[in-house]
């Protein structure tokens, strides 16, 4: 609730949260949620939001909408860490929540941060007030409620994802930054277009970080001799704590083209090669790792399902260990998946799959095999029949299709 002391020394809040927009109108991102027309932005607009969970990457504005819901909906908002936050806490909260409902009609928006850490006693603490609507629950998380959160509280929400942002977004509240914070505004700041395509680049898609960086920019940065506040390529690079990528655009994806077709070609000196001089020009080698996951199921698949496992395994630990170690259990999932027999039948598979699909997606199911029918009956439990039987379970038209052939894998030479 706003009040005296809200902005008081509110230049000393980092930029990233003087930034924070109070509106749809300057939120940034989420169009696939928030655009017009869409969903979320109706029920916001007619301040009839319900219980919701917010989950995505770190960043892409999860607190900063359910701030703007409650401001919208002129509703108490109140904001709790699920890491610190206990049962007594949270019944606090309900309290308060159910005496201004009875006494002033007004709702209370409950923010989560970390709402997956919650245990099923403090979620179970919450299930009677969102019943009886005086509180509503917005839970934000990194994590997917589906398999991260308890049933109860899921099943009573609606759950909305957050992407990451894209270049041109964090571009734009970079430059809204420098034009209309009140403290930048008054600086003369100049920030080369290489630098800005970095900080949109680097930040990963986390406008907080961005903005975070360019501050940390700003104030470490000296006056030069034109009187301005230079940020260049190289100063943002290392207020983001990640080296400038030494490569133009080009070059780069002729690279990472190179690393993926030597994957392909079953080539693990050149992969390595290709591999190390991305990581060296200042690729986040996160992105390698993730492409050699893609080719593990691409080339490999079923011919050494091991290959994707030890690609997840190198994603893992690049995450959890990072840099230097990080880059032995990527080399050894790059060697894996190119020392692996090839077989691409899984990607056609899958394609001739997804082409049936679509182009018969209304027809019957087997009677035998629908849920609870007369025909259940007739229905062959492969178990009986020491583990398989033959039985047609594909819709008439498609009863002959094949997607995947088995055969005898080769590596060629």
């Amino acid at each position: 609730m706003d009040n005296l002391f809200n902005n008081l020394h509110n230049d000393k809040k980092p930029l990233a949260e003087r930034m924070r927009p109070t509106s749809l109108n300057n939120f940034v991102g989420q169009k696939h949620i928030i655009g017009e027309g869409k969903l979320l932005r109706r029920l916001i607009e007619a301040r009839r939001v319900p219980s919701v969970i917010f989950y995505g990457p770190p960043g892409t504005g999860k607190t900063t909408l359910a701030r703007i819901i409650a401001d919208t909906s002129n509703s108490n908002f109140v904001k709790m860490n699920a890491i610190s936050s206990g049962v007594a806490e949270v019944k606090e909260v309900i309290a308060r929540a159910k005496q201004d409902f009875e006494i002033e009609g007004k709702r209370t928006y409950l923010l989560l941060d970390e709402c997956h850490r919650w245990n099923k006693a403090q979620s179970d603490s919450l299930l009677a007030a969102l019943e009886n609507g005086y509180l509503n629950f917005v839970g934000c998380t990194t994590e997917n409620p589906s398999h991260s959160m308890t049933r109860a509280i899921v099943s009573r929400c609606s759950v909305f994802e957050f992407k990451r942002l894209g270049e041109e977004d964090i571009k734009e509240v970079l430059n809204r930054a420098i034009k209309t914070d009140e403290t930048l505004k008054n600086l003369n700041i100049k920030i080369d277009n290489d630098a800005l395509s970095y900080f949109a680049t680097a930040c990963g898609g986390d406008v907080r970080s961005a903005l975070n960086g360019l501050e940390i920019g700003v104030i470490t940065t000296n006056i030069n001799k034109d009187k301005q506040i230079l940020i260049t390529k190289e100063i943002a690079a290392e207020c983001l704590q990640r080296k400038a990528l030494s490569l133009n655009e080009d070059v780069y994806y002729d690279l990472l083209s190179a690393f993926c077709k030597s994957l392909r070609g079953s080539d693990s000196t050149a992969a390595l090669y290709y591999a190390n001089r991305l990581i060296e020009a200042g690729i986040e080698p996160q992105v390698l790792a993730r492409r050699t996951i893609c080719h593990a199921s691409e080339d490999v698949g079923i011919a050494a399902p091991n290959a994707l496992v030890q690609a997840c395994c190198a994603l893992y630990v690049l995450d959890n260990v990072g840099m230097p170690e990080g880059n032995l259990a990527l080399t050894q999932a790059i060697i894996y998946v190119c020392e692996s027999p090839k077989d691409n039948r899984v990607v056609i598979a899958k394609d001739m799959a997804m082409d049936d699909a679509k182009n018969h997606p209304d027809d019957n199911i087997p009677p035998y095999l629908r849920n609870h029918t007369a025909d259940s009956k007739n229905y062959k439990y492969p178990h009986d029949y020491g583990g398989y039987v033959k039985q047609q379970y594909l819709p008439n038209s498609l009863k002959d299709k094949k997607y995947f052939i088995r055969k005898e894998n080769k590596k060629s030479e």
